[in-house]
């Protein structure tokens, strides 16, 4: 439950700030909090310290920093998600750490920003995953379709428009959702169906279109038309 507190800022969308460094931290806290739409609700200095803050207070949005020498760090999303179900994560990177988006995304965040961007950049990127969108950097995302490209890879593949028309309607309004960043639990909300037929649908969907993972999904999808690019 929320507190009292956090129903006088109803309206704003609620965030935690995770920097291990003090002045980076605060300068964030400052940055976001000059906002009118905006309440940062606490901050910590790592993510293993913060679950019990992101438990009490159930932020709309955890602005996660991470560095090359805490990147271990993302492993511990699933313990967030535990604490704060409803909760995005917008994770902040060091534009030379090429794999965290991939890692980050896999492990449930719905979005990544390199730390060299803008504050405006910063705060629309808060506003996006508030509002059920994922959020990739385009150089990011550029990055992984050029990986994920077919010329990239060893095993043969059908004709891309031949999975494509495989799909059901269900299938594609998930996979729209999954584009959104919406988790299982949301996307079954959001068709009223069961999270069990969720993850069948997903698993059903990797099959037809050969992707391993939700963060292939994703890419396939920009690439293909099947959801759109965050702006």
């Amino acid at each position: 439950m929320r507190s009292q507190a956090s129903a006088a800022v109803a309206g704003k969308i609620r965030i935690a700030v995770i920097e291990e460094q003090e002045l980076f931290r605060q300068g964030l806290c400052l940055l976001l909090s000059q906002n009118r739409d905006l309440k940062v609700v606490g901050d910590a200095a790592a993510l293993s310290d913060a679950l019990s803050l992101i438990k009490r207070e159930q932020p709309d949005v955890v602005v996660l920093a991470i560095s090359p020498a805490n990147s271990d760090s993302i492993n511990l999303l699933p313990q967030l998600f535990e604490a704060s179900e409803a909760t995005k994560v917008l994770v902040l990177s060091e534009s030379s750490d090429q794999d965290l988006p991939r890692r980050a995304m896999r492990l449930g965040a719905a979005g990544v920003l390199f730390k060299n961007k803008s504050a405006d950049m910063l705060v629309k990127a808060v506003e996006c995953i508030n509002g059920g969108e994922a959020w990739l950097d385009r150089s990011t995302t550029a990055s992984l379709l050029r990986e994920l490209s077919p010329r990239s890879r060893v095993v043969k593949r059908d004709p891309v428009e031949t999975k494509i028309a495989s799909l059901s309607p269900r299938e594609r309004e998930v996979i729209q959702l999954v584009g959104k960043g919406l988790k299982n639990k949301q996307i079954a909300e959001a068709l009223f169906i069961s999270d069990i037929t969720v993850h069948h649908h997903l698993t059903n969907i990797y099959g037809k279109l050969e992707v391993a993972d939700r963060l292939e999904l994703l890419i396939y999808a920009y690439r293909n038309g099947l959801a759109e690019l965050p702006h």
